[in-house]
């Protein structure tokens, strides 16, 4: 195992609540935050909300979850334009409550 990777292993798990702001509908973004969050291993679901928003909830580890926090806020899909994000109910849990990543309806 490598040293980066055991220092990931030893990193809490954390979860959040996220909503993105902006341009963010049809431009296949749950699409990419669902692809990119398996990559990570991160688990959990976004959607689009009715009011024009993206919604969801991320759990993984802290080093991990700070990465796509950072893709939501300033980078997203291709085509969209992010004018802010939030995030809400930060905390550490001792197991991901999710198997995978999905796109809710």
């Amino acid at each position: 195992m490598a040293a980066d990777d055991l220092l990931l292993c030893q990193e809490p798990l954390v979860s959040v609540e996220f909503e993105v702001f902006g341009k963010v509908q049809g431009v296949y973004f749950p699409k990419y935050v669902r692809d990119i969050c398996s990559q990570l291993k991160i688990c959990g679901w976004v959607k689009n909300s009715k009011t024009g928003t993206i919604l969801g909830k991320m759990q993984g580890r802290r080093a991990l979850v700070d990465q796509m926090a950072q893709w939501l806020t300033s980078v997203g899909s291709p085509g969209s334009e992010i004018q802010h994000c939030e995030f809400t109910n930060w905390e550490t849990v001792t197991k991901q409550q999710y198997q995978g990543f999905m796109i809710r309806f």
